[in-house]
């Protein structure tokens, strides 16, 4: 079993979420289209290309997009193009949908498919596609695989990324493009009258509170929304005492469960992240076997070091990703208040509202909205007292940055008087 700090896993590395596996696989063989939900580092990305490993030894086709960097729908068309040109007879198929002019325009450049790479592919079907052709041609390209003698699997990965995106990017229309994308997206798959392509859609960001904020959510209510959980306890144990023993590094007892009282809470990422922390401090230091002692080292160093320091760099990336403009400092404000006072409670909430009344017409809802975000997204979970950070690594990383400088909300209402 490698380790794995960054990048997506399968077979043999893959771990554990047989359960959540079933489940996926079985809304997928009746048909059902799926909504992947968790937070970050959750393991999404594995999971569904696990899914799709497993289903292609049954006989299925998988197809996997990440649209993250699409900026506009015609991207996310070609993006799907792209993926299906593997296989050669859907690929075919897709070129033979097309209109005169485009098959004219792929035509001159391959003879055949397999002379000219996905890349090169997708470039060819984008340029036949502009604002007023992609809704015909998506249709087109969905009853293709609709057509296919094998039933087709087909992930929409960072589906929301982009659609926040077009949001921003789009001034004032920018609302208006995500509900035309999103009802047609809806369209194209509620028309299919068959099982195939089944759609998963997943995300580093909610696509539950964006459509929400903008008034639409039935423009997904034909998703069965499923959420991935973290590992618990003994899972989270079993994995990193499979990695050492994969490894061949020698662990104390007790070593397993003090790096997850560490952590906190057991996201997959995390986990390996901590062990390849370990790891290397053995190496470094000439050491045959870690002990718990070890755990407190590494997690002080390196976690919550400039290592661990770049990675919150990607929460905030994301974070600010899921929020507007407004919102995005409420957030920060709530997320260091949470973690250098240890739970955001009412009267905090009550000082961050009259702090923002005068700089937003609606700050009541905009602090409604940030939480909403930070609860979906697995930043921050509500209790009897307040909202609290369920990872002490994350709690951990927000309270390095903020601690020295950061003043509780209630004392600075209290000053102001």
């Amino acid at each position: 079993m490698k380790v794995s700090t960054g990048r997506w896993v399968d077979g043999d590395d893959f771990f554990d979420r047989e359960s959540e596996l079933q489940i996926l696989e079985s809304q997928v063989r009746d048909g059902n289209h799926v909504l992947l939900t968790g937070q970050r580092r959750m393991g999404k990305t594995s999971v569904v290309r696990e899914l799709g490993r497993q289903l292609e030894a049954q006989g299925w086709v998988f197809l996997f997009t990440d649209v993250e960097g699409a900026t506009c729908p015609e991207d996310v068309i070609a993006a799907i193009a792209k993926a299906a040109h593997p296989v050669r007879s859907l690929a075919a198929r897709l070129v033979g949908t097309m209109g005169r002019a485009m098959k004219s325009t792929i035509g001159r450049v391959m003879k055949s498919i397999k002379e000219v790479n996905a890349l090169d592919f997708g470039v060819k079907i984008r340029a036949g596609l502009d604002a007023g052709n992609w809704r015909h041609r998506g249709e087109q390209l969905i009853r293709a695989c609709a057509k296919h003698d094998k039933p087709i699997l087909l992930v929409i990965d960072e589906l929301p990324i982009f659609l926040k995106r077009m949001l921003s990017d789009s001034d004032s229309d920018g609302a208006r493009r995500v509900d035309e994308f999103l009802s047609w997206l809806r369209g194209a798959f509620q028309g299919l009258k068959g099982g195939s392509p089944v759609l998963i859609v997943s995300g580093s960001i909610g696509l539950a509170p964006l459509v929400q904020r903008l008034g639409i959510p039935d423009r997904i209510n034909y998703l069965y929304s499923f959420r991935l959980g973290p590992w618990c306890r003994e899972v989270s144990v079993e994995c990193f005492e499979r990695l050492a023993e994969s490894h061949e590094l020698r662990i104390d007892d007790g070593v397993a469960n003090a790096v997850y009282e560490k952590l906190g809470i057991g996201i997959p990422h995390y986990v390996q992240f901590f062990f390849a922390g370990l790891r290397d401090f053995a190496i470094m230091q000439n050491r045959e076997r870690v002990t718990v002692e070890d755990v407190d080292e590494v997690y002080r160093t390196q976690l919550l070091g400039p290592a661990g320091q770049n990675v919150l760099v990607h929460y905030e990336t994301r974070l600010k990703e899921g929020l507007d403009d407004e919102s995005y400092p409420v957030a920060m404000e709530i997320l260091a208040e949470a973690a250098t006072q240890d739970v955001f409670t009412s009267d905090a909430r009550q000082s961050l509202e009259r702090q923002y009344s005068t700089k937003l017409d609606d700050a009541p809802g905009c602090i409604v909205e940030a939480l909403d975000i930070l609860a979906h997204d697995g930043y921050l979970e509500a209790g009897d007292d307040g909202y609290r950070f369920p990872s002490r690594l994350l709690k951990d990383w927000w309270s390095a940055r903020f601690r020295d400088h950061y003043k509780p909300l209630e004392s600075r209402f209290s000053d102001e008087r």
